[in-house]
């Protein structure tokens, strides 16, 4: 059996993998959800990197799983211990030199986000709203309870520093994009991926929010992934 590492996004809270957590454990796998300091000014991208590595520990036959914002943490993890297999959710790729701040603009985000938006007939200028941008494809109960919870505290220290590998770690990789993401939209993560990581990426059906909306077919696809390594 192996270990998987989960790894949350903004706000870096392991509750987010509060229902893929546990399947995984019935599959008889350790587990680790990790719990990122997303409130701390004081902490980035390499100390996100730290943590990861705090609560791995001595564990070993590691798969990582890194959403959203920890595309830039989890390759700095697979340059300091042994990674079987690296999976990214509905993640950010960066590239060497680039900030987590710059990789907005660098990739196009503001234009796929405002095209879809257009296309699914919302004014492509709309303010921020959580529901469209993230809680859409949720149960009902579950995005009540989000909201109740308000916004995520993120630093934003994370986006300053340049992503400080000079290439992509030596470690199998997969992607695998949520067809229904708003936020990073599903053709748009098909360039980017391929641009930076030269294959194309999976995909599964879900909104950016995969591990909360489809918990169980994302726990296949990633036991699939964890048999075909």
């Amino acid at each position: 059996m192996s270990t998987y590492v989960l790894i949350p996004g903004a706000g870096g809270r392991s509750d987010y993998w509060r229902f893929v957590a546990p399947e995984l454990r019935d599959r008889g796998h350790d587990v680790v959800a990790v719990d990122l300091p997303a409130g701390d000014d004081s902490a980035g991208i390499e100390e996100y990197a730290d943590a990861i590595v705090t609560a791995i520990g001595d564990r070993r036959d590691l798969i990582l799983v890194a959403s959203s914002l920890a595309g830039f943490s989890a390759p700095l993890v697979c340059e300091r211990l042994k990674v079987d297999l690296l999976v990214l959710l509905a993640a950010m790729t960066p590239k060497p030199g680039e900030s987590a701040g710059e990789w907005w603009s660098a990739t196009g985000q503001d234009q796929a986000e405002r095209d879809l938006k257009q296309a699914l007939g919302y004014a492509r200028d709309s303010e921020f709203d959580p529901v469209y941008s993230f809680l859409h494809d949720l149960p009902v109960e579950l995005a009540v309870e989000m909201m109740a919870e308000g916004d995520i505290v993120q630093s934003g220290t994370p986006m300053v520093k340049p992503w400080p590998l000079t290439a992509w770690p030596d470690v199998p990789t997969r992607f695998l994009l949520a067809r229904d993401d708003r936020l990073f939209p599903a053709e748009f993560q098909r360039r980017i991926v391929k641009q930076r990581l030269g294959f194309v990426p999976d995909e599964m059906p879900g909104g950016h929010l995969v591990a909360l909306a489809r918990p169980l077919e994302l726990v296949e696809r990633l036991e699939a992934y964890r048999l075909s390594a």
